[in-house]
């Protein structure tokens, strides 16, 4: 199965402001780029070879990357610490160097958000700033409450920073749109559905059980993050 279509979904809303991957290139084209999102793709390949894949497009490593699931558990942390460092080498990261091997660091969209920006360290000086950033750029799900025009609003947990831990917090709503000048990334929410989202856009609808990997994946990554920080 080709992971071409939910790569280019999830990949769009940072390439369109211009954060990953190249430029000029049309969102359904993405994917054929994959190569040159130099955040995603050591990712893709990790969970290609740990499930023994050939294609790290596959859609179901595409999914587990950007959504998450039981391809994840099949990634050895040690061999992703491994892999993301020699692919950073001479970056600035976050927690990415404070990590052992025995630390259960997940090939999740998560994990490069919180541990591998360098936004997690600026989180005790003045968290504002970092905190909208990387709730913007993490995978979001929520419960759509309305849709208006190319807009909807969702229901989901925020990212919040209280008392030195991060950590989601309690469900209010958010506005996203879900289409722009009548393109989309996705069908058109409907109230009730599911839905996740990246940046400032709907990039499709949740089932239940993507719903709990996401959550499941995001949630891990937040506690070793807290725990990562204690230890510093």
């Amino acid at each position: 199965m080709s992971g071409h279509e939910p790569f280019a979904r999830y990949a769009f809303p940072p390439n369109e402001l211009g954060y990953c991957g190249p430029a000029d290139v049309a969102q359904p084209e993405l994917a054929t780029h994959a190569r040159e999102f130099d955040g995603a793709w050591p990712y893709l390949q990790t969970i290609a070879d740990a499930a023994g894949v050939s294609d790290p497009l596959d859609e179901d490593v595409v999914r587990a990357y950007w959504v998450g699931g039981p391809l994840l558990e099949k990634v050895d942390p040690a061999e992703l610490l491994s892999r993301l460092r020699g692919a950073f080498t001479g970056q600035v990261t976050g927690l990415l160097g404070d990590l052992t091997g025995h630390a259960h660091a997940l090939a999740h969209h998560s994990f490069h958000v919180f541990v591998v920006y360098p936004w997690v360290r600026f989180l005790d000086r003045d968290p504002a700033t970092p905190v909208r950033v990387m709730q913007d750029c993490r995978i979001r799900w929520g419960t759509v409450d309305s849709v208006t025009d190319d807009r909807a609003e969702m229901i989901s947990r925020p990212l919040s920073f209280d008392g030195g831990v991060l950590a989601l917090g309690d469900p209010r709503g958010e506005t996203v749109r879900w289409s722009k000048n009548g393109a989309s990334l996705a069908p058109p929410p409907a109230v009730g559905d599911t839905v996740s989202a990246h940046w400032d856009w709907v990039c499709g609808s949740l089932s239940d059980a993507d719903a709990g990997a996401l959550a499941e994946a995001t949630q891990a990554t937040l506690d070793l993050v807290n725990a990562a920080r204690i230890r510093a």
